[in-house]
């Protein structure tokens, strides 16, 4: 995994690495927050949040994959997606991917 910062307007830097293969770059956003346990596939993809930088605030994210029916669209609409932990076992029955392979 390649090394990442989010750099805040306020001059906070944090810390972490990419676990995506989409498009890594340099990119902006109004940085948001979710406290959702579950959803995280339809955050990925709901156009409202096109533009944004959505934290997820639970610890682990991405254990139960990404299946094609409950996506809100047909791509992922957001500039950012900030997690703690990624989990890399998808254990739910319907899932297809796991959130890594999902993302690229």
């Amino acid at each position: 995994m390649e090394k990442a910062i989010l750099a805040l307007e306020d001059g906070h830097f944090f810390y972490g690495y990419a676990f995506s293969g989409l498009d890594r770059k340099e990119t902006g956003g109004e940085v948001i927050f979710n406290t959702s346990m579950t959803g995280y596939q339809e955050i990925l993809t709901d156009p409202s949040y096109k533009g944004q930088i959505v934290v997820m605030t639970p610890s682990e994210i991405g254990n139960y994959g990404i299946n094609s029916e409950d996506l809100e669209s047909g791509k992922v609409h957001v500039n950012g997606f900030v997690i703690k932990d990624l989990s890399l076992v998808a254990s739910n029955w319907r899932a297809e991917k796991t959130l890594q392979e999902y993302l690229g």
